[in-house]
């Protein structure tokens, strides 16, 4: 579990899941010390673990798209915890429902489960007394969502970008014009100085990948 370094009062550690190294990311209040599990995707004994250590009570559990290495065990251990579920984007069921077969295809525990909440564009989310923006990113799945807390400029984006990369769209229902459209028109506004923790690899910042990233970078968009 590595801690990342984000100014008060949120704080996060990311928790590399299943066999796809899922960035699983643990965020908390860091007055109340209640949080939440952003894409409990698998290995429940590495989240069990990560509870333990950071002192954290979870008081619900976020997803931000239905595929099976960022939601596979949500409604497990939402069970196990006596926790709900927030997210994502109900247009993201088709891909819910089939965590039983696609955990069976991957290799994945996954089961299906239904959200406690389904999320749309402009709601909020809160953990202890934080609250987070949900702003809907669909392209990668039609139901995909992304969490950004403002006041510290940090935001988790699951599968819609990546450090040098952006989300696979060759999957049922994956739209490439869309993710674009979600990443220039939804996530470049909020600012270039907003860190994000991707749904894998390491955290980058929306300006790096407006410079750098030759999928959706400034100058790549403008040829």
């Amino acid at each position: 579990m590595t801690e990342t370094a984000i100014q008060q009062p949120l704080k996060a550690a990311i928790i590399p899941v299943t066999p796809l190294q899922q960035n699983c990311t643990l965020i908390w209040c860091t007055r109340t010390m209640r949080g939440a599990f952003i894409d409990a995707g698998g290995d429940i004994e590495r989240l069990r673990a990560a509870i333990e250590k950071s002192g954290v009570t979870i008081e619900k559990l976020l997803v931000t798209h239905g595929h099976i290495d960022h939601c596979g065990i949500t409604g497990v251990l939402a069970r196990e915890l006596g926790v709900p579920i927030e997210g994502p984007h109900e247009a993201d069921r088709f891909w819910i429902s089939r965590l039983d077969e696609d955990g069976k295809r991957w290799g994945i525990q996954g089961e299906v489960f239904e959200p406690t909440r389904w999320l749309n564009d402009g709601d909020t989310v809160t953990v202890g007394e934080v609250e987070l923006d949900v702003i809907h990113c669909p392209g990668h799945t039609p139901g995909h969502v992304v969490f950004v807390h403002q006041p510290s400029r940090f935001a988790v984006v699951g599968d819609v970008i990546f450090q040098g990369s952006i989300g696979r769209t060759d999957f049922p229902m994956g739209n490439h014009a869309q993710l674009i459209a979600s990443i220039t028109e939804k996530l470049w506004p909020l600012g270039n100085d907003i860190m994000f923790v991707p749904g894998h690899g390491p955290n980058s910042t929306f300006g790096r990948e407006r410079q750098t990233n030759s999928f959706v970078s400034d100058y790549n968009l403008m040829q």
